[in-house]
């Protein structure tokens, strides 16, 4: 099924509670990104509709994470970098403190690199590691990671540049839950409870590890 009722969407989208009944689905990951349809016309307001879209798609004008796009459908997701090749401008998306996705716009040479997070580790035959990522994406790496740890992905020549790990001071994003989109630092980590402690707005907040994402 392409749509989903507008009720049904989650809140983190930013588009209006009311008008038509139905939305485009995006092609997986619904509560992680939104779909490339509603990017280029509620956020970015550059087409009018999904025909407008469809047509841009095609005529190869739009490209995330430095890869053309093959469908309006296309989850985008956080820390996603978009390029609008036909007009030179670049965004990344991120989330508001209020939990809602938003685009920023960035310099050229942003686009080459972003954050997701670990949420697996596999080692493979040869003793090789698979690092297993928030975005979908699989790494054979070196780089000392572990589960829980972010990553900064070398998207240019596909491959991790460097580890972020989940410790003391990290910079941190809530990525889950009733907090969703606050950003803070990691004051205490708590691994057999399964939650950190994070100084947020000058206020002290456990949060579950599964809800959160090191940024920096």
């Amino acid at each position: 099924m392409s749509h989903l009722k507008r009720q049904k969407t989650p809140k983190s989208w930013p588009i209006a509670r009311k008008g038509t009944k139905y939305v485009i689905r995006p092609s997986f990951g619904l509560e992680s990104g939104v779909p490339l349809l509603i990017v280029l016309r509620d956020m970015l307001k550059i087409v009018k509709n999904r025909k407008e879209a469809k047509k841009a798609i095609h005529e190869k004008k739009i490209s995330i994470n430095n890869k053309l796009c093959k469908n309006e459908k296309e989850c985008i997701q956080l820390f996603d970098k978009i390029n609008i090749i036909s007009s030179k401008k670049y965004y990344k998306m991120n989330l508001s403190d209020k939990g809602k996705f938003i685009l920023e716009d960035i310099k050229e040479e942003d686009t080459n690199q972003k954050v997701a997070k670990v949420i697996n580790k596999k080692i493979l035959k040869g003793k090789k590691v698979q690092l297993n990522l928030s975005d979908g994406r699989n790494f054979l790496s070196d780089i000392k990671c572990k589960v829980n740890d972010s990553v900064s992905i070398d998207l240019k020549n596909k491959k991790i540049k460097k580890c972020l790990p989940l410790e003391k001071g990290a910079k941190i994003i809530v990525i889950g839950g009733k907090h969703l989109g606050k950003k803070g630092n990691l004051i205490e980590l708590k691994p057999e409870r399964k939650i950190v402690e994070l100084k947020i707005d000058n206020k002290k907040m456990n949060i579950l590890i599964k809800h959160i994402m090191v940024t920096e």
